[in-house]
């Protein structure tokens, strides 16, 4: 397999391949993986690769021409409104609360949430539909209870989003196109 891809290590147990929004083939792989191992895994999946980065340049051609800086910038704007509002809205609904709420521009993350309760959201979120940016302001704001992954932490989020499974689907195969 000839393809370009960057390995990230830690301390996970089974080893994985994402294609980014920016059409990056990102593997996770657990510490000490061998570079064969991983080409194989690699040629294992080569065909969904394949299919995903097609289907990713195809809807993104749709899409039209990247976003100008002028864009960008009244996203911006529009993400400091909004999200601040969202997350007050949802931060009541679970009663939690949080500190600093930053807009930024993260490569590979929607949003953040650190252990003292500071947010970080990406301004793109601002180019999905809105149910999906609920979500994301939900998930952060869940971390508030639950600072992993577990099914306690869905729990909370399907308290207050029974229906978050479809919006995480948006967001896993539809996300690359807010990278316009």
């Amino acid at each position: 397999m000839k393809m370009d891809y960057r390995v990230v290590f830690s301390q996970r147990k089974s080893i994985a391949v994402v294609v980014t929004e920016e059409a990056e083939i990102l593997v996770k792989a657990p510490c000490g993986y061998s570079q064969k191992r991983i080409r194989e895994f690699l040629t294992a999946h080569e065909e969904w690769i394949r299919c995903r980065l097609a289907k990713m340049q195809e809807q993104k051609e749709e899409l039209g021409p990247p976003l100008t800086e002028e864009e960008k910038q009244l996203y911006r704007k529009r993400a400091q409104k909004i999200l601040p509002e969202k997350t007050a809205f949802y931060a009541e609904k679970l009663g939690v609360t949080f500190g600093k709420i930053s807009i930024r521009e993260q490569k590979t993350r929607w949003g953040s949430c650190s252990s003292k309760g500071n947010l970080n959201f990406n301004w793109r979120l601002m180019l999905a539909p809105d149910e999906v940016i609920d979500y994301v302001v939900v998930h952060e704001l869940a971390h508030r209870k639950e600072m992993n992954h577990s099914k306690a932490f869905y729990q909370i989020v399907e308290s207050v989003l029974p229906d978050y499974k479809n919006r995480q689907k948006w967001l896993k195969e539809q996300g690359f196109i807010l990278w316009r």
